[in-house]
């Protein structure tokens, strides 16, 4: 037997649900989605369990009675706007949709009548002291309908009305200046916490009022990057939730369109490349930090810009690369924070923008570039003792806190996409060829295999360092050299391969419809219909 086939033999024999000793609406999920992996060799398959299993501890409901839950997990009790109901409650509607949908509505629930919407929701009630949101909760709704097949209008129409309330908010407590851009009034706002950004500013609002800033504080309120780019992001989805519900989308593109144009006029420097919050003086806060990648990862800006960005910032190990992951101030910053031993987003790499990462690249078709990140990422956390908030970006050594949903969840997709069966946001199937037999320290597997029930069919991966093979209903369908990503449709059928590993790779791609020699090189993509190539290049980590 191959490890190929070692691989699918122990796939087919694991019970996940039951080796991680799952319980209530995570188990329901897994269960449902036909979720399974398992490798040969090194701990990645232990791992996988322990993080499902960690994961269970972060669901559940908040008080007896109510609906399971999302937690932030962690010393971060209850669920925070900026990620649990955002970005990890999209990941998570990958294992357990029922749980994303209840997550949101537990915002939507606790939402003031004036709009505000709590930034986070604990077991002792919400909380409004900040804003702290720079990950389009609009977005994750709409995904969310997405993904669970366009079902639910009376959701839907329900998410909308709270989201119009909260952008009404925000246009009229958060524009102070009438730029048309939104103002940070304190740290937390952005939930850059010890971050050089927010230096001589308060953790919090004037009198924990999200409305009011300290009049006595220097500087505020600060015109805010981040923010606004959250807001040009909840816009857009707005109107793509209007739509749907065949209200008028246009005002919110239009009004997304005056967000947009504030940003780039009073945020933006040409010259630095870099998007910067500016105070109430009118000068930039000159401080590089993982803004940008907050920016990018809101959908601002063309494949062009993205490019430059990458080039400059983010894959400059002078710049944002760290060996492990994508640090939170630029590493050439001699204010640079090198304890991650503590809530710190003054340096360390953190999980929540290695999570929110993937929208900075992929609409970009960077998917080469994001899997160069992403691998020694999985190596650390494969190996570590915990799911923490930060890494250390030199030695990938865990950092604060544990049982953190971000690292778990960020570690589930990792694996998914590097070597799993991916249901996309539009209906498509992805297959990760990048099969995890070339981590470091001990991290690698031999040969892993993945399984996934999508639209009643089950489908198994599984690969080793040369190959990797697709097995649909129990049946062949696809086999294509490792270093590959293969593009499907929603039935499986593939639509196009493409090149994710750092170099070229050459090998032969066989299907139902034939076989095909080919090499790809990073980021190149074939379409299988009409054999078109197109490429975009590749930008390498570089210093």
């Amino acid at each position: 037997m191959t490890g190929i086939d070692d691989a699918l033999a122990r796939l087919r024999r694991s019970d996940p649900v039951r080796e991680a000793g799952l319980s209530g609406a995570l188990a329901e999920g897994i269960a449902e989605a036909g979720i399974r992996f398992a490798s040969i060799g090194g701990p990645l398959g232990d791992r996988w369990i322990q993080a499902l299993r960690e994961l269970d501890a972060c669901v559940g409901p908040l008080a007896p009675g109510e609906d399971p839950v999302l937690s932030e997990g962690g010393v971060y009790h209850g669920a925070w706007i900026e990620s649990t109901g955002t970005i990890n409650a999209e990941v998570l509607d990958r294992f357990a949709p029922a749980v994303t949908r209840s997550t949101h509505l537990l915002f939507a629930d606790h939402a003031r009548a004036d709009g505000l919407i709590p930034y986070k929701v604990t077991a002792d009630g919400p909380a409004f002291s900040q804003i702290q949101i720079v990950t389009p909760f609009a977005r994750s709704v709409w995904r969310h309908h997405l993904a669970t097949g366009r079902r639910d209008l009376a959701h839907l129409r329900r998410m909308l009305g709270v989201l119009t309330a909260n952008d009404a908010w925000l246009a009229a407590h958060r524009d102070t200046r009438r730029t048309g851009a939104v103002e940070a009034f304190c740290t937390f706002d952005t939930g850059h916490d010890l971050s050089p950004r927010f230096w001589h500013v308060p953790d919090r609002c004037f009198h924990g009022d999200a409305a009011r800033f300290d009049p006595a504080s220097p500087g505020l309120p600060f015109i805010a990057p981040d923010l606004t780019a959250n807001v040009v992001a909840q816009r857009l989805a707005l109107a793509d939730i209007a739509a749907e519900l065949g209200d008028d989308a246009d005002p919110w593109r239009e009004r997304a369109a005056v967000s947009l144009a504030a940003l780039w006029e009073q945020c933006f420097d040409e010259n630095a490349g870099m998007f910067y919050d500016r105070d109430a003086s009118g000068g930039f806060v000159r401080v590089d930090s993982d803004v940008l990648l907050r920016v990018l990862a809101c959908g601002v800006g063309d494949d062009a810009f993205a490019a430059v960005a990458l080039e400059r910032h983010l894959l400059s190990t002078r710049r944002f690369l760290g060996h492990y992951g994508l640090t939170s101030l630029a590493l050439d910053d001699p204010r640079f924070d090198h304890d991650a031993s503590r809530n710190s987003w003054g340096g360390p790499s953190n999980f929540l923008s290695m999570i929110r990462a993937p929208d900075a690249f992929e609409p970009h078709g960077r998917l080469a570039e994001l899997a160069v990140i992403e691998q020694p990422v999985l190596a650390a956390l494969t190996i570590a003792d915990r799911f923490p908030q930060c890494l250390d970006p030199w030695s990938g050594t865990p950092g604060f806190t544990s049982v953190y949903s971000p690292a778990i969840l960020w570690f589930l997709d990792a694996v998914e996409r590097a070597a799993g069966i991916r249901t996309r946001h539009d209906g498509g199937i992805d297959f990760g060829g990048l099969v995890p037999t070339r981590l470091e320290h001990g991290a690698a597997a031999t040969a892993t295999a993945y399984a996934r029930t999508i639209g009643g069919i089950r489908y198994e991966l599984a690969g080793d360092d040369e190959r990797v093979v697709v097995r649909r209903d129990g049946s062949p369908h696809l086999e294509f050299a490792r270093g590959w990503h293969v593009e499907a449709d929603a039935a499986g059928a593939p639509v196009a391969v493409v090149g994710v590993a750092g170099g070229p790779v050459a090998g032969t791609f066989t299907w139902p419809g034939g076989a095909l020699d080919l090499a790809l090189a990073p980021n190149e993509r074939l379409a299988l219909a009409d054999g078109a190539r197109t490429s975009i290049g590749f930008i390498p980590p570089h210093s």
